[in-house]
C-alpha cells in the first residue's frame, strides 16, 4: 500500500502485471486503486463508483456461471453464489494477486476499513469491465475467484478472534428437533446456527458470528 504516494511508471507496470491485464486507459486503472482517503486528500477520483460497478459485474458473472454449470434449484444456487461473492472470497482473491500493495491511500492505515481488500477487488473488476467489456471481466473472475467453503468459517472465526484477544470462540451445542442448535460467543458477540449434525450447526453459527464481527469492524 502506498500512503500518500502517486504511482511512478514502474509502479504502474508492476500493478498491471499483478492484475494480469494490459490497460489502455491508465487513469482508469489508477482510479481503481485509489482509496477514498487519497481522493479526498489530493482532489482526484476514488474507486467507490468502480467498486459499485464491480460488485454488480461479479454477482452477474458468478450467477451466470452457476446457472449454466449446475442444475440446482434457486435456493441452492443462491447459497452457492454466496460462497463465491462473499467478502472473504473476494479478499482471498485480492490477497492471491497482491493488489493491496499498490493501493493509493492517505492518512495512515487507520483509514482503511475491514472491507478495503474486497472493495479493491470489486473496483478492479469494475475497471476491467469498462476497459475490456463483460467477456474480459468474466475471464478474469473465472481465473481468480474461488469458493470459500462453509466449513472454513470455524477456522476463519478462530483466527479472527485470536488475532484480537487471548480467548477462543466458545461453542455450546445441543439437540434441537431432528438436528442440532449451536450458540457461539466471542469478543462480546454471539450467534446461533442450526444443522443436521453438531459440526454443521457449529459451522453455521461460526459463519454468522464471523460475518457479524467483520461487519462491525468495517462500520
Amino acid at each position: 500500500m502506498r500512503n500518500g504516494e502517486d504511482w511512478s511508471d514502474a509502479t504502474y507496470a508492476e500493478a498491471e502485471r499483478a492484475v494480469g491485464y494490459p490497460f489502455k486507459d491508465r487513469e482508469l486503472m489508477k482510479t481503481a486503486f485509489t482509496h477514498a482517503s487519497y481522493g479526498a486528500a489530493y482532489g482526484v477520483r476514488d474507486n467507490e463508483r468502480l467498486e459499485f460497478l464491480g460488485d454488480a459485474v461479479i454477482e452477474l458473472a458468478v450467477t451466470e456461471q452457476l446457472f449454466r454449470a449446475e442444475r440446482a434449484d434457486e435456493g441452492t444456487l443462491t447459497e452457492r453464489r454466496k460462497q463465491f461473492v462473499s467478502r472473504d472470497a473476494l479478499a482471498a482473491a485480492e490477497a492471491r494477486l497482491g493488489l493491496m500493495r499498490y493501493l493509493r491511500y492517505s492518512g495512515g492505515e487507520s483509514n482503511l476499513g475491514g472491507k478495503t481488500s474486497s472493495n479493491l477487488f470489486e473496483a478492479v473488476t469494475g475497471a476491467l469491465f469498462l476497459e475490456g467489456g463483460y467477456a474480459a471481466a468474466k475471464r478474469w473472475l473465472k481465473k481468480h475467484i474461488e469458493e470459500i467453503a462453509p466449513e472454513n468459517y470455524r477456522s476463519l472465526l478462530q483466527e479472527y478472534v485470536q488475532d484480537r484477544s487471548k480467548e477462543t470462540p466458545a461453542y455450546r451445542t445441543q439437540p434441537a428437533g431432528e438436528g442440532y442448535l449451536c450458540t457461539v460467543q466471542a469478543l462480546g458477540e454471539r450467534a446461533e446456527g442450526s444443522g443436521p449434525s453438531k459440526k454443521a450447526a457449529q459451522t453455521a453459527a461460526a459463519e454468522k458470528l464471523y460475518l457479524k464481527l467483520t461487519e462491525r469492524r468495517s462500520q
